[in-house]
């Protein structure tokens, strides 16, 4: 029962893998954005807030305005970012821990084999 289970499962994550894939440029775009430090959108989203407050200080209230809507695309940016590295480690974590629960059917196998 257990088995007939584990093969429903590996079965259904497969064929939702295969339901949800990425187009090619999805792909390009993910693995560009995934070597990009996720701080580098939290320092530009800094960086318009000053330039933000510097434009209203200098009376250009407009284009602070303008430059402070900058904000909240950059940090979704990042969270952008940041979800494709976690996706990226969980693909990964995801095969390496398949190996490992292959390798540790093979063990038994054999040590029933042994007896």
């Amino acid at each position: 029962m257990a088995e007939t289970m584990t093969k429903l499962k590996h079965h259904s994550d497969g064929q939702e893998a295969q339901e949800h894939s990425e187009g090619n440029v999805a792909r390009t775009i993910e693995a560009q954005t995934a070597k990009m430090p996720s701080d580098v959108w939290l320092w530009a989203a800094f960086a318009t807030i000053g330039m933000s407050t510097l434009f209203h200080g200098t009376g250009k209230r407009e284009d602070g305005n303008f430059v402070g809507q900058w904000v909240a695309p950059l940090l979704l940016f990042g969270v952008y970012n940041k979800l494709v590295k976690m996706g990226g480690l969980i693909a990964c974590l995801s095969t390496v821990n398949q190996s490992h629960h292959a390798q540790r059917i093979e063990t038994a196998a054999s040590w029933r084999a042994v007896r």
